[in-house]
C-alpha cells in the first residue's frame, strides 16, 4: 500500500541519517579500518543474536542460501573496510560524496540483477549525480587516494544491496544481517590468522574506543543495517541507493560540527551536494506518480 512505501521511505531517511553518522563514528575511531570492520561486525552479530533469540525468530536457513549469505557477508566486510580506510586518508566529506556514484551505478545493475527495463529518469539522475561528483572532485584531488577507496566501497555496497534485494524476499531481514556478518568475521579473521595480527596489542583497546565501538555496532549496525534490509521489502534497492545519497549531505553536516574546521569544504563541494539532494527529491516525485498510475 502508498502508506506502507511512505513509511518505509521515511524509515530508510532515518537509516541514512544515522549512516551519516557512522562516517563520525569511523573518523574519531583510532585503531585500523579492518580491525575496526572485525570489531564492527563481532559485536553487531551478537546483539542481533540476541535480538533473533528473544523475538523467537527461526536461524534455521537452507544450505544454499547460506553459501549466498556468506558471499554478501564478503562484500560487507570489504565494503566497511575500504570505507573507513577511505576517510582515514582523506576525510569524513570526501568519503561520502563518492557514495553518490552508487545510484548510477544501481541503475546500470539492477535491471540486469530483477530483469526488468531500464527507466531513463533512473539513468538520468544518476548522470546527474555523476556531474555533481565531477564539481566537486574538480577542486579536491589531493584526496584522490581516498576517492579510490571510497568507489571501490561504493562498488561493492551496490552489489550487496542488490544481492539483499533477492534474499529479503525468501528470508527474515535480522537473520539475514546475522548471518553475513558471521561470513564476514570469519573472512576477516582468516586474514588476520595469516598476518599473525591476532596479537595481544589486538584486543588492547582503549576505553573511548570501546564506547564508540559500542554506539557503533549497536545503533549504526545492528538496528541500520537490519532496517535498511527490511525496508527493501517495499522500496526497490535503486530506490535505496538513491535515498543513500543524502548520507553525504547528513554526514557532512554532522562532521562539521562535531569534527570541526578539518571537515570544511570548498563552496564546489557545497553546489554538488545540493544538486544531489535535489535530484533525490525529484526521484521521490516521479516514483509515486509512477507508482500510483500502476496502482490506476
Amino acid at each position: 500500500m502508498p502508506n506502507d512505501r511512505l513509511k518505509s521511505y521515511l524509515h530508510l531517511h532515518l537509516i541514512v541519517f544515522i549512516w551519516g553518522f557512522t562516517a563520525i563514528l569511523g573518523a574519531l575511531i583510532t585503531i585500523a579500518a579492518d580491525v575496526m570492520v572485525w570489531y564492527r561486525m563481532l559485536l553487531a552479530s551478537l546483539f542481533l543474536g540476541i535480538y533473533i533469540l528473544f523475538s523467537k525468530k527461526s536461524f534455521r536457513i537452507p544450505f544454499d542460501s547460506l553459501l549466498k549469505l556468506a558471499l554478501v557477508g564478503l562484500l560487507i566486510a570489504l565494503h566497511w573496510i575500504f570505507f573507513f580506510h577511505a576517510i582515514h586518508v582523506s576525510n569524513v566529506s570526501i568519503t561520502l560524496s563518492v557514495f553518490s556514484l552508487g545510484a548510477f551505478l544501481a541503475s546500470l545493475l539492477e535491471p540486469l540483477f530483477y530483469g526488468r527495463k531500464v527507466l531513463w529518469y533512473e539513468v538520468f539522475f544518476g548522470l546527474i549525480i555523476v556531474i555533481a561528483l565531477a564539481i566537486i572532485m574538480q577542486v579536491e584531488i589531493a584526496y584522490f587516494e581516498g576517492m579510490l577507496f571510497a568507489f571501490a566501497a561504493i562498488v561493492l555496497g551496490v552489489l550487496f544491496t542488490l544481492f539483499n534485494g533477492k534474499l529479503i524476499q525468501k528470508h527474515d531481514s535480522a537473520v539475514i544481517t546475522f548471518y553475513e556478518f558471521i561470513a564476514g568475521i570469519f573472512f576477516i579473521s582468516g586474514y588476520f590468522i595469516i598476518q599473525n595480527k591476532f596479537t595481544l596489542d589486538f584486543f588492547t583497546v582503549a576505553k573511548n574506543n570501546w564506547i564508540l565501538l559500542f554506539i557503533l555496532s549497536s545503533v549504526c549496525t545492528a538496528y541500520a543495517f537490519t532496517a535498511s534490509v527490511k525496508v527493501m521489502e517495499k522500496l526497490s534497492p535503486y530506490t535505496v541507493m538513491l535515498t543513500t545519497n543524502l548520507e553525504p549531505v547528513y554526514g557532512i553536516v554532522l562532521a562539521y560540527f562535531i569534527i570541526g574546521e578539518k571537515e570544511k569544504m570548498s563552496p564546489s563541494f557545497y553546489i554538488g551536494a545540493f544538486i544531489i539532494i535535489i535530484t533525490v527529491i525529484l526521484n521521490g516525485i516521479l516514483k509515486h506518480q509512477r507508482t500510483l498510475k500502476t496502482e490506476n
